[in-house]
């Protein structure tokens, strides 16, 4: 066994969380931090061995590549799924620096002001929008200037896209027909309406965690940061967590720590390295021979993700699309444009335009999300390969997804062996609300389509397709051409009460000295991406880690 090490605190997962609390705790020079991450260093320079995967994780449309590249994803698999005609999906989840933040769509969303409230209201004290605000403030560096809603200085750039477009110019102009208002921030006072996304980009370059946090703070000396490092359990001695062990180039490592070992795996991560351990659902571990530290329940439990389903439009011809400008000498002007500029087609994200609206009219606020871009891809291959290969004609994508799913599914070890991974069971669609606002989705996406701004650009629907008339048509097209847009949360839930994974300190019920900090404490999945919140859920962690008092406590 190689050495051990020791830190006075542990962090699991170099992700959108685990990069942030490696800069704030480590800012105490005092603090000695060890940042454990399973996967490589994002730097193209750092790790030739997969020089190409890593420059695509910088170069922002490059997400389309790394979504499907094992070096630096997990890609995960779910369960044959009932709600969604028996199919699998496959969850990508980031396996290098940065996490997820280094391969998703670099879109800047934080939800509604109502759904922390809601958290507040299960019982995570701490947590309402007026808790959290600050935290959102203190990690954003915003190039539009501060103002009440936004802040600038802090580690994570919010820019403006580098090109707009004509078709998504004139989508804007169909929503406001369709009836939503104009709302230049969707990240403001309200959510609901239309504008271009904001986006995580610095000089044309993805702005991940790891840039942002961790980076810039890798030479301390109180920070040591191990990748390529697999973390097979958190060791206990009786009820109090005092370390963990990892494997690490084939070698068996023991970490010690001195004060804390904290989670930050993810969703998916994190309930399975707990449930190894023995913290979780009792008859779980025994079935797999694991002793039972914490009888947990709610460890993996709780599953939510947000289901987007693409509906698709071709467009007349002469239209130019984002299709058109991959391809030949388009795309040659393109990679100039991006070389020189920082500006264009390489800067793109997963979509243009952000729209929110309500599935019916008495809500207090928007339930489904749109992802509008002028561009078509194969859905097949995206759905069954995970392969994002654009059309070579001109197209337009509206993707509708809810916001708030009803339905529930749950992350459970299928072996005691750490390398083995947990079964993933989504369960889409298997609540009756999430159906009908599914159909309600779909139609929501044909009323924008149908406006006349966009009548000078559409040629006809491809998908669903115009057969596709009723509830149950559209319900039947829902369940066989949705999947994942990549926001599991849930499994590690913060609160009171039998299934309550965390406390509002997000401590782990029933230990000591192990807390879990990533998306997985979630109780209710955000109206919207999940990154930042996941960004300011850290953020928040670091003040309550070091017995700092919370911001909103000091902006008062």
């Amino acid at each position: 066994m190689a050495e051990s090490l020791s830190a006075d605190y542990i962090v699991v997962g170099a992700g959108s969380a685990g990069c942030v609390l490696a800069n704030r705790l480590s800012a105490n020079s005092a603090n000695k931090v060890l940042l454990l991450e399973a996967g490589g260093d994002d730097r193209p320079t750092k790790n030739p061995g997969q020089f190409f995967s890593n420059l695509m994780i910088h170069v922002p449309v490059g997400y389309s590549q790394t979504l499907k590249d094992p070096k630096v994803n997990w890609l995960y698999e779910t369960e044959p799924d009932p709600g969604t005609g028996g199919r699998t999906h496959v969850w990508p989840r980031g396996k290098v620096l940065g996490g997820s933040s280094s391969i998703n769509g670099l879109l800047y969303i934080r939800g509604q002001h109502a759904d922390y409230d809601g958290w507040r209201q299960l019982g995570c004290e701490g947590w309402g929008w007026d808790d959290v605000r600050p935290y959102f403030l203190r990690a954003e560096n915003q190039e539009r200037g501060a103002g009440e809603h936004h802040a600038v200085g802090g580690p994570l750039n919010v820019s403006d896209v580098t090109q707009t477009h004509p078709v998504s110019d004139a989508v804007v102009e169909a929503c406001v027909e369709a009836g939503l208002p104009r709302n230049a921030d969707v990240n403001g006072a309200e959510q609901e309406g239309v504008s271009y996304y904001q986006l995580t980009v610095k000089n044309g370059q993805r702005c991940s965690s790891a840039v942002a946090y961790l980076h810039p703070v890798m030479s301390r000396a109180n920070l040591r940061v191990e990748t390529n490092a697999l973390t097979t359990r958190v060791i206990f001695e009786g009820k109090k967590a005092v370390g963990v062990e990892f494997t690490q180039n084939g070698v068996k490592r023991i970490a010690r720590a001195n004060k804390e070992v904290i989670l930050s795996g993810g969703a998916i991560n994190s309930p399975q390295l707990l449930q190894l351990s023995g913290v979780g659902p009792g008859q779980l571990l025994a079935d797999h021979g694991i002793a039972v530290v914490s009888d947990l329940p709610g460890v993996g439990g709780n599953l939510q993700d947000h289901y987007v389903i693409a509906m698709t439009w071709r467009l007349k011809a002469g239209v130019i699309s984002v299709n058109e400008l991959t391809k030949g000498a388009r795309f040659i002007g393109e990679t100039f444009k991006y070389v020189f500029q920082r500006k264009g087609l390489l800067t793109l994200s997963a979509a243009h335009i952000a729209a929110f609206c309500k599935s019916r009219p008495d809500l207090a606020g928007p339930d489904i999300q749109f992802h509008i871009l002028p561009a078509t891809s194969d859905t097949q291959k995206m759905v069954t390969e995970q392969k994002m290969e654009l059309e070579s004609q001109p197209g337009l994508t509206i993707a509708p997804c809810q916001v708030r799913p009803e339905s529930r599914g749950h992350i459970q070890i299928a072996s005691p062996d750490p390398s083995v991974y947990p079964r993933i069971t989504a369960n889409y669609l298997s609540d009756p609300l999430d159906q009908e606002v599914a159909v309600a989705s779909l139609k929501w996406g044909r009323r924008i389509a149908g406006q006349a701004a966009l009548t000078p650009y559409i040629d006809h629907e491809m998908m669903p397709g115009p057969s596709l008339d009723s509830d149950e048509a559209l319900l039947a097209y829902a369940r066989m051409a949705g999947s994942t847009i990549y926001h599991p949360v849930g499994t590690c839930q913060m609160g009171r009460g039998p299934m309550a994974v965390v406390d509002a300190q997000l401590r782990v019920h029933g230990v000591e000295g192990l807390r879990v900090v990533d998306a997985s404490v979630m109780p209710r999945l955000v109206s919207g991406n999940t990154n930042a919140p996941t960004i300011m859920i850290a953020e928040k962690a670091a003040d309550m880690i070091l017995g700092k008092a919370p911001a909103s406590a000091l902006a008062a």
